[in-house]
């Protein structure tokens, strides 16, 4: 490694999979709802992961749906009405010097010519020239609370206006919290989104095949974590979604086990959670199949409990029902399972309503997906389950996961099973994004063989 390398993103390598005009598009829808105030809107800082060694850079995703502006020290304006042109880009100046160091910038020009801002200054400026640009406007929407370093600037800057009042200069009076507007925008896909999302969930899908076709008994986690993150990277993602998990036997009952370093034994089950990341949109898989490639009577039936739990919770995720219709429909499929098998006893509705069942099931059966993993959106309005509509998507995602506990038979111990796909609400029914990544046990055991 050669100085202080940060493996950030070359602007001008970015991925054009969204039409530029659709960000466009995004920043008048948010300019229309914030009347005569001013959106200040930064991207993530750098971080540091050890010493001068920094994680590889990844924009806000905020910031990033409005611009698809990848580089750091950046914060974008959006003025309403203003004549110059209403979105402003503060960002760095091209540097030969740097970018031998860590890579190419957009620079100035490059924000005009390459992001479609009207006007781009250097990100050094900001304290002279935003002052101006909060003159006179009411509301000043930003990222409140994500970046406190950089609240704390604009409040100091909000205080500059407010020093001038006496000049006739009026301050804006009230700071609002540009989420409200943007995460609802950001819930419900446009076109442009789902082809990115569809693209993310192909290469996820990928990655999963491969792993079932190499894994092998005495094979480490970690082995197939390479895997996944070879044919990320074959597939086009600069990086996953989030941290793999790669649990073998009893790691599969740890909900966020990631540290994928244990030998991979004969006759258990793995559990790979795993998704690539495209532009800055997140895919989201979990299969669970056997280690040498058979499943046990045992595994098999806890397998097709979860199996048909996830596919009840996908017929009940259809527009017109409401966000928590999906969970109950797996709820209801797994415990009357569990009951099935002898792992609990008494009455489906006794044991929903005492939550006995959490034993075995202890998370809910999704989340929005987007550009983040556990991406923006209320789960309920006004108090009320949100009701689903078209371009909503989200992770299907039922699991069981058998303790090792001395009062259950030996031969369900420390199964762990999770099947998970993402969807997209359609119109008239939805569409499984992940369907490419096999879960039928037929298909699974014909894979690895």
């Amino acid at each position: 490694m050669s100085g202080n390398t940060r493996g950030q993103k070359d602007s001008r390598d970015s991925v054009d999979m969204i039409d530029r005009r659709v960000f466009e598009r995004r920043r008048q829808d948010v300019m229309q709802l914030m009347g005569d105030g001013i959106a200040v809107i930064a991207t993530a800082p750098e971080r540091i992961r050890n010493r001068d060694v920094h994680y590889r850079f990844r924009p806000d995703s905020d910031f990033f749906y409005l611009t698809h502006f990848p580089e750091p020290e950046a914060v974008a304006v959006l003025c309403p009405g203003r004549e110059q042109g209403e979105f402003i880009l503060f960002c760095r100046e091209r540097d030969p010097e740097r970018e031998t160091w860590d890579g190419r910038r957009a620079g100035l020009q490059g924000a005009v010519e390459l992001f479609d801002a009207n006007d781009a200054f250097p990100i050094t400026d900001i304290g002279e020239i935003l002052p101006g640009l909060l003159e006179n406007r009411s509301k000043v929407f930003c990222n409140v609370g994500s970046y406190p370093d950089f609240d704390m600037k604009l409040l100091g800057w909000v205080n500059e206006v407010k020093a001038k009042t006496r000049a006739g200069v009026n301050a804006p009076n009230e700071l609002v919290d540009l989420t409200h507007i943007l995460h609802e925008l950001r819930l419900i896909k446009q076109t442009d989104e789902v082809k990115v999302m569809k693209h993310a969930a192909r290469v996820s899908a990928a990655a999963h095949r491969r792993a079932m076709q190499v894994c092998r008994p005495g094979m480490m986690e970690y082995e197939l974590h390479a895997e996944l993150e070879y044919a990320f990277k074959k597939g086009g993602s600069a990086y996953p979604a989030y941290p793999p998990i790669v649990a073998g036997g009893a790691n599969a009952c740890v909900l966020h086990y990631i540290d994928n370093n244990d030998e991979l034994v004969a006759g258990q089950l793995v559990l790979i959670d795993a998704g690539a990341e495209i532009d800055c949109y997140a895919a989201d898989i979990t299969r669970t199949f056997p280690i040498n490639g058979k499943f046990s009577p045992e595994q098999r039936a806890i397998y097709e409990i979860v199996l048909a739990a996830q596919t009840a919770a996908i017929e009940k995720a259809q527009a017109g029902c409401h966000w928590n219709e999906p969970h109950d429909a797996a709820v209801r499929i797994l415990v009357q399972g569990l009951i099935d098998e002898g792992l609990l006893q008494g009455g489906v509705d006794e044991l929903i309503e005492n939550k006995s069942y959490r034993r075995f099931y202890m998370h809910r059966t999704g989340h929005w997906l987007g550009m983040d993993v556990h991406d923006v959106g209320d789960y309920k309005v006004e108090g009320e389950w949100r009701e689903l509509e078209p371009g909503m998507t989200f992770t299907v995602e039922p699991g069981l996961y058998i303790p090792g506990d001395d009062d259950i038979d030996a031969r369900w111990r420390e199964i762990g099973v999770r099947i998970e796909d993402d969807v997209l609400i359609n119109r008239n029914g939805n569409t499984i994004l992940t369907k490419d990544a096999p879960k039928t046990i037929g298909e699974i055991e014909a894979l690895m063989q």
